[in-house]
C-alpha cells in the first residue's frame, strides 16, 4: 500500500513539475520590444529605376524615413537623397527621367499632399505644388474651424514613359471640392491646365495624357462614365448601378489605346477582369473567380499586355494569363516561402524588384534578373525580427448568423498552440481587432499588431465583416445601412465562435481598431456592453451625423456613396437612422473601460468626434482615458507616437485582460503625446507623462 502511495505521489509531483514547466515556459517567453514591431523599418519599399541603373528604398535618417538610392551593382553605396525631418516619406516612385524621385508629403497628417521631385545627383528637392491656401469667392483664404487656412491637395493622376519630364496631377486650389487636371513639368515646375473640373469625381487618362473618360456619381449612388464629345463637352459612355459601383472601374488601356481594361461585377457577383473594344463596344471576359474579386493585374510596362491577375480570398493567388511570364513566376515561387509581389520593373522588363510576404517573419526583398532566372536577396524590412520566434496567422472562415462566410484571421501565442492547428491549449484572453474603412479588408501576412498582442499572451482575431471588400458585390452590399447593425452582428458572431471553440475566455475579450474599427469599438461598448471587457478606439467616429457633415471637401463629389451606404443626413429619415447608429447616443450604456487615441489634424474623423464622446462621458462620470497627438492625422505616422500609444494600450489591456506588459521605459521619447483625460486610470501613465514633461 505504501509503495502505491509513493508511486501516486511521484506521479503527482511529475505532473506538477510538467505543469510548472509549462507555466514557467509561458512566463519566460521573451517580450518582443515594441520598437522592433512599431518603430521604423530598417529598409523597405524596394524599387528599381526604369533604366535599371539604380535601386531605391525607404530607410531612416535620424529616425525619419527617407528615400535612399544606390547603383544597382553597388547597393552598399546607398545614400539618402531626400531630407525629410518630420513625418517621414511613405509614398515615392521613380520619374521616367531616371534622375528624379517623386514623393508626396503632407503637413501634420492633414492629407493635403504636396508633390516633390528630388534630383538624385544634386539632391535638390523641389516642392512642385507649394500652394498654402485656397481662396473663396470673396478672394480671401477659406479658413478651417481652427482658424488655419484650408490647404490645397495635390494628387498624382498619371506618370508616363512617353513624357518623362512631365506628370499629370490633380489640384483643388481653385475649388476645394474638385481637382482640376494639370500637366506638371518636374524640371521647371511649370503647370499647364489640361481640364477644369466643376463636377467630376475623377478622370481616366492614357499614356499620352489624353483624357478618355470622366466619372460622376449619380443621385442613387451609382456611377456614370462620360467621354469627350470633341466639342468641349461630354457624352455618356457607360452606366454603373449603385450595387456595382464599388466593384466596377476602368484600370487602363492596351498599347493601341483602343481597348479598355476594366474590373467589372455587372451581371455577376465577383468583380472580373474584362476588356472593352472601344471601336466596336465588344466586351470580353478575361478572368473571374467564384469567391473573390480580381485584386491585382500584372501588365507589361510598355506593351500593356495583361500577363497575370491576382485574387485574394484567404491568401493572394496569382494566375498567369500570358506565357511570357510563366517561367518567371514559377521560378519566383521557388525562391522563398510566402506570397510574392512584383513591386517595380525596368522599362525593358529585364529586371524586377520583388517582395515576399510571410506571416511569421519580416518582408524579404529581392532583385530578379529575368534573363538568368536569378533572384538576388537584398534585405528584409526588419532585421531584428529575423531571429525571433513569431506566431502563425491562421485563416478561418466563420459563418454569420444569416449564413455569410466571414473570412477571418486568427493569431495565437505560439507557446499556447504547440501543434500549430489554430486552437490554443486553453481559452485565452482575446483582442478582436477590427479593420478600418469599412470598405477595406483584413489580409494574411505579417501583422505587427497581431504579433505584438500574441506575444503579450492574447489570441487576436480579425474579421472581414459584411461591407468588407474583395469578396464580391453581394458581400459589400450586405453592409449597406448596416453600420452598428448587421455589420456589428458579424463581429459578435465571430466572438461567439471564438468562445464556442475554446479560443477565447468569454470574460476577457477586448475590442480594438482604427477608423471604422474605432467606431466598432465604441459600438461594442454601447450596443453590446456586456460582451467586451474593455475597448481601444483609434480615430473612430462617435456621431455619424457630425462625421458626414464634416468630411473633407474633396470627398463631397462622392457623397452619395455615404448617403446610400451609411445613411443620408439630408433627410429626416436618414438623420434618425444615423442618430440611432451613433455610439454618442448611448453613452450612458458604457460600463467597461475605454481608451481613445486621436490625431488633432485628422481630416476624415475630426478631433471633435473624440472630444464629444469624452465630454459626454465626463458629464455622466464615466471614466475614460483620452490620448491626443497635436501633430498627427488619421492614424499615427511618426514612430515615436506609435510607440507611445501602443505602450499606453499595452498597459491598459494588461490591466483589464491580464496579459503581459512591457514597461513604458523610453517609448515616450520624442513623442508629442498628451493625455487630456484619464491618465490616472492606467498604471504608470501619469508618472511617464511627468517624466516626459520634465525632459522637455
Amino acid at each position: 500500500m505504501r509503495k502505491q502511495i509513493i508511486l501516486v505521489l511521484v506521479a503527482l509531483m511529475a505532473i506538477m513539475s510538467i505543469m510548472s514547466c509549462k507555466a514557467t515556459k509561458a512566463k519566460e517567453e521573451p517580450l518582443i520590444p515594441r520598437r522592433v514591431l512599431f518603430g521604423n523599418p530598417d529598409k523597405s519599399s524596394l524599387q528599381i529605376s526604369h533604366d535599371g541603373r539604380y535601386i531605391s528604398y525607404l530607410a531612416p535618417v535620424n529616425n525619419v524615413l527617407n528615400v535612399w538610392v544606390a547603383p544597382v551593382d553597388a547597393p552598399e553605396k546607398a545614400e539618402p537623397v531626400t531630407k525629410d525631418t518630420g513625418r517621414g516619406i511613405r509614398t515615392y516612385f521613380w520619374a521616367y527621367t531616371n534622375q528624379h524621385i517623386l514623393y508626396l508629403q503632407d503637413l501634420g497628417g492633414d492629407e493635403n499632399w504636396q508633390v516633390h521631385a528630388v534630383d538624385i545627383t544634386t539632391k535638390e528637392d523641389k516642392n512642385l505644388t507649394p500652394f498654402e491656401e485656397i481662396l473663396g469667392p470673396d478672394g480671401k483664404p477659406i479658413l478651417l474651424p481652427n482658424g488655419k487656412p484650408l490647404r490645397p491637395q495635390a494628387q498624382i493622376q498619371r506618370v508616363s514613359y512617353k513624357l518623362p519630364n512631365e506628370i499629370l496631377i490633380g489640384l483643388n486650389n481653385r475649388n476645394p471640392q474638385f481637382h482640376d487636371l494639370y500637366r506638371l513639368n518636374i524640371l521647371t515646375g511649370e503647370l499647364k491646365l489640361v481640364q477644369k473640373n466643376d463636377g467630376f469625381l475623377g478622370f481616366q487618362v492614357d499614356d499620352d495624357y489624353n483624357i478618355r473618360f470622366a466619372a460622376q456619381m449619380t443621385p442613387d449612388g451609382g456611377m456614370v462614365f462620360l467621354s469627350p464629345d470633341g466639342k468641349g463637352g461630354w457624352k455618356p459612355f457607360d452606366q454603373v448601378p449603385m450595387e456595382d459601383m464599388m466593384t466596377t472601374s476602368p484600370i487602363g488601356f492596351d498599347k493601341s489605346g483602343n481597348v479598355l481594361y476594366m474590373i467589372d461585377s455587372r451581371g455577376r457577383n465577383t468583380a472580373a477582369l474584362i476588356s472593352v473594344d472601344l471601336k466596336t463596344g465588344e466586351k470580353k471576359l478575361i478572368f473571374e473567380h467564384p469567391k473573390a474579386d480580381v485584386s491585382g493585374v500584372m501588365m507589361h510596362p510598355v506593351e500593356k499586355k495583361v500577363e497575370a491577375v491576382a485574387v485574394e480570398y484567404l491568401r493572394t493567388e496569382w494566375t498567369v494569363l500570358d506565357n511570357s511570364v510563366k517561367q518567371d513566376l514559377d521560378y519566383l515561387k521557388t525562391v522563398c516561402d510566402g506570397d510574392v509581389n512584383v513591386l517595380s520593373r525596368t522599362l525593358d522588363d529585364k529586371f524586377w524588384a520583388v517582395s515576399y510576404l510571410v506571416d511569421d517573419g519580416p518582408v524579404r526583398y529581392y532583385l530578379y534578373d529575368r534573363a538568368n532566372k536569378q533572384a538576388k536577396f537584398m534585405f528584409t524590412n526588419r532585421k531584428e525580427l529575423e531571429g525571433l520566434k513569431l506566431s502563425k496567422m491562421h485563416p478561418v472562415v466563420i459563418k454569420s448568423r444569416d449564413g455569410l462566410e466571414l473570412v477571418s484571421y486568427l493569431t495565437l501565442p505560439y507557446w499556447e498552440d504547440p501543434d500549430h492547428d489554430g486552437r490554443p491549449t486553453r481559452p485565452l484572453p482575446m483582442v478582436l481587432y477590427v479593420h478600418g474603412g469599412p470598405w477595406g479588408r483584413d489580409s494574411w501576412g505579417f501583422n505587427s499588431i497581431h504579433q505584438w498582442l500574441a506575444n503579450r499572451g492574447y489570441a487576436v482575431l480579425s474579421v472581414n465583416f459584411r461591407g468588407s471588400t474583395g469578396f464580391g458585390k453581394d458581400f459589400i452590399n450586405a453592409g449597406n445601412l448596416e453600420w452598428a447593425g448587421k455589420m456589428h452582428d458579424d463581429l459578435i458572431d465571430a466572438v461567439n465562435w471564438a468562445v464556442e471553440n475554446k479560443v477565447a475566455d468569454k470574460n476577457k475579450i477586448a475590442i480594438m481598431g482604427g477608423s471604422y474599427g474605432g467606431y466598432a469599438t465604441l459600438v461594442g461598448l454601447t450596443f453590446t456592453p456586456d460582451v467586451f471587457a474593455c475597448g481601444v478606439d483609434i480615430v473612430g467616429p462617435s456621431n455619424l451625423i457630425t462625421l458626414l457633415e464634416t468630411i473633407p471637401p474633396y470627398w463631397k463629389p462622392q457623397f452619395e456613396l455615404f448617403a446610400t451606404r451609411v445613411g443620408d443626413p439630408r433627410t429626416e429619415e436618414g438623420r434618425k437612422l444615423l442618430e440611432e447608429r451613433s455610439p454618442l447616443t448611448y453613452v450612458d450604456r458604457i460600463k467597461k473601460p475605454l481608451l481613445i487615441g486621436q490625431g488633432a489634424n485628422d481630416p476624415r474623423v475630426k478631433q471633435a468626434e473624440s472630444d464629444q464622446i469624452v465630454k459626454a462621458m465626463q458629464g455622466k462620470n464615466i471614466p475614460v482615458t483620452y490620448v491626443l497627438y497635436p501633430d498627427e492625422g488619421h492614424g499615427f505616422a511618426r514612430p515615436e507616437n506609435r510607440l507611445s500609444f501602443f505602450a499606453v494600450s499595452e498597459l491598459f489591456l494588461s490591466k483589464y485582460l491580464g496579459g503581459r506588459a512591457q514597461e513604458i521605459g523610453d517609448d515616450f521619447k520624442g513623442s508629442s503625446i498628451t493625455v487630456p483625460q484619464g491618465a490616472e486610470h492606467i498604471p504608470g501613465l501619469s508618472q511617464a507623462l511627468a517624466a516626459l514633461n520634465n525632459k522637455q
